[in-house]
C-alpha cells in the first residue's frame, strides 16, 4: 500500500484497517456493527467512530480496507426496479482473475461473495434471488460498471462526508447494465415464505425500504 493513501489516516481508522488483513476479515468487521437505515452517508472514518453503517458507507469502508491490503478500491451499484427497493453497493475484489464482493446489508443474503465468479454479471446475478423487498418482490434489475474510488482521493473521502457525497453523486448517475428483460421481469415469481424469512434474519425493520 502506497504511503500517499496510508500516511494521512486518522489513528483510529489506521488501527482498524491494520487489523483487517483479508477480505473475509473486512466482511466480518462489517457484520459486527449494526445496519442503520438513514440518509446520512458516512465516511470510512465516521463508520469506525459511529460503529454503524448502511450499504453505501459500508461499501466505501470495505473498498478502503481492501485498498489497504493491496486491492484497488472498486465499487459497483446493484440497481432495482425504480420505486420498489433500495440500491445496493458492493466493494469488489479479484483473486486469480475471479470476482468476489463485500457488502453491508440489512438482508442476510446480500453480503459477502467468495471470489468464484468469472464475470461481473455472474457475480451480480448471484445476488438476484436474495434481492427482494418487504412485499416479497424480486427487485434486482441491473448493475453499474465498477468505479475506482482512487479518482476521488482529492476529496478526502476517507475522512470527509463531502468526499462521500462526490462519490455518491457520480455513482448514482452511472447508466445501469440490464440483468434481465422486461418480459422476464414480468414473469418473476414472488419470494417463497421460507426464503423471505431467511433473508430477513437479523434485519433492522426500521431501515427497510417501504414501497409506495
Amino acid at each position: 500500500m502506497t504511503g500517499a493513501f496510508k500516511n494521512p489516516l486518522e489513528p483510529d481508522l489506521l488501527d482498524i484497517f491494520s487489523s483487517l488483513t483479508t477480505p473475509l476479515q473486512i466482511q466480518d468487521w462489517l457484520d459486527s456493527i449494526p445496519y442503520v437505515g438513514e440518509e446520512l452517508n458516512r465516511s470510512p472514518l465516521r463508520v469506525v467512530r459511529d460503529r454503524q453503517a448502511h450499504c453505501l458507507d459500508g461499501g466505501l469502508f470495505a473498498a478502503a480496507a481492501l485498498r489497504m491490503i493491496g486491492y484497488p478500491a472498486l465499487i459497483l451499484d446493484l440497481v432495482p426496479e425504480p420505486g420498489t427497493d433500495d440500491d445496493h453497493v458492493l466493494a469488489l475484489f479479484q483473486q486469480s482473475g475471479l470476482w468476489g464482493a463485500l457488502a453491508k446489508s440489512n438482508f442476510s443474503g446480500l453480503r459477502y461473495r467468495e471470489p468464484l465468479y468469472r464475470s461481473l454479471r455472474e457475480l451480480c446475478m448471484s445476488y438476484f434471488e436474495d434481492f427482494f423487498n418487504v412485499q416479497g418482490q424480486k427487485t434486482l434489475r441491473g448493475y453499474t460498471r465498477p468505479m475506482d474510488l482512487s479518482r476521488f482521493d482529492r476529496y478526502d473521502w476517507l475522512h470527509r462526508e463531502t468526499g462521500v457525497e462526490a462519490i455518491s453523486t457520480r455513482l448514482y448517475s452511472l447508466k445501469s447494465i440490464p440483468l434481465l428483460s422486461a418480459e422476464s421481469a414480468a414473469a418473476l415469481a414472488p419470494v417463497d415464505r421460507r426464503s423471505y424469512e431467511a433473508g430477513l434474519l437479523g434485519t433492522n425493520y426500521e431501515g427497510l425500504f417501504k414501497p409506495a
